[in-house]
């Protein structure tokens, strides 16, 4: 890429971002759709349902202590499938435990989410021929996001909280909120 290929645009520096909100003309008042009031509610207070099937769940385990602290984003572990709004299936899936997954994901609320962390989640990592093993936990509940690596680390599932976050937002504003 050459220097005279860079288009310079003027005033578009440090600008802060678009809220979702519209400001009216009264003074101290904010406007909003309810979609998008109940997806930033929703994007600011995640309860996952860790699921550790294997050693990516040290990984899990550890992206909630201090170091890294989910707390920080609203990010709370609940042990309950009828109270998470998104599961985080961590480690390798065997057939064994698909109809176990696919209980607690039906026993969720809507609307909910599913991270797959790590490469055995993902595609079956190095044991995809193996036949006991899942290729993929995609194959039994649909998954909105993907966490590559063998183990991912902690930084790796934030990034994801935050790539959700993002995605629920989002959502709000296409209109696709239950």
């Amino acid at each position: 890429m050459a220097i005279d290929d860079i288009e310079i645009i003027e005033g578009k520096g440090n600008t802060p971002a678009q809220s979702p909100f519209q400001r009216s003309a009264v003074p101290g008042v904010i406007t909003a759709n309810a979609d998008q009031l109940v997806a930033m509610a929703r994007k600011s207070s995640l309860w996952p349902l860790t699921f550790g099937l294997a050693c990516c769940a040290i990984e899990m385990i550890s992206t909630y202590m201090p170091h890294h602290d989910a707390d920080r984003f609203g990010i709370v572990t609940w042990p309950s499938p009828r109270q998470s709004d998104v599961m985080i299936v961590a480690g390798t899936v065997v057939k064994k435990m698909a109809e176990p997954i696919k209980l607690l994901y039906e026993q969720m609320p809507d609307p909910k989410w599913v991270i797959a962390m790590g490469s055995c989640a993902t595609n079956g990592g190095p044991y995809y021929r193996s036949y006991s093993v899942v290729m993929g936990v995609d194959h039994l509940i649909p998954v909105d996001i993907y966490v590559p690596g063998c183990p991912p680390r902690p930084e790796a599932l934030m990034d994801a909280f935050l790539k959700l976050q993002d995605k629920i937002k989002s959502d709000a504003r296409e209109g696709k909120v239950d």
